[in-house]
């Protein structure tokens, strides 16, 4: 097998017992940003040659759980991560969401086009944020650092 076809995720799931289940506005948008991440990423653990790979993500104590296995379900590796650091991120890249919303339905597009752009660059903030908390553990590109960005922002948005 090459390594492009190892060094990638094969399934990604939520556990429902730790995240829970959301509105079905929440659930789209985890069902998207699981199918986006699932279609189109690089994922490859340091140090190890195992995938492709099955990640089953959690929330414990307000820290991501990354439980990784094999594509036959045997573990592999956990990697828990805080999310205090994303805090702030979160918090901005929530409040220029509803800005953005709220935009659409009655600004300029040119207005909509300067928050669409602020939204997005702390969304590259966050997933830069996160390819720096994953170093040394998981090797991800810049799209597939966005899309599990994208995950963790679904995991936490209100709707």
């Amino acid at each position: 097998m090459d390594a492009s076809a190892k060094n990638r995720l094969i399934s990604v799931t939520l556990d429902e017992n730790s995240i829970g289940r959301g509105s079905a506005d929440q659930e789209h948008e985890r069902a998207i940003a699981v199918y986006d991440l699932i279609e189109d990423n690089s994922f490859a653990l340091v140090g190890q040659d195992v995938g492709p790979y099955a990640l089953n993500i959690s929330l414990v104590d307000a820290k991501l759980v990354f439980d990784i296995r094999d594509q036959n379900g045997g573990g592999v590796v956990t990697h828990i991560l805080s999310l205090t650091p994303f805090k702030r991120i979160l918090k901005d890249y929530f409040l220029i969401c509803e800005s953005y919303f709220a935009a659409i339905r009655t600004a300029t597009p040119s207005r909509i086009e300067a928050i669409d752009m602020g939204r997005r660059g702390l969304h590259n903030e966050g997933a830069q944020l996160l390819a720096e908390r994953l170093k040394g553990k998981i090797d991800t590109d810049a799209d597939t650092a966005r899309r599990l960005f994208t995950l963790i922002t679904a995991l936490h948005w209100k709707g």
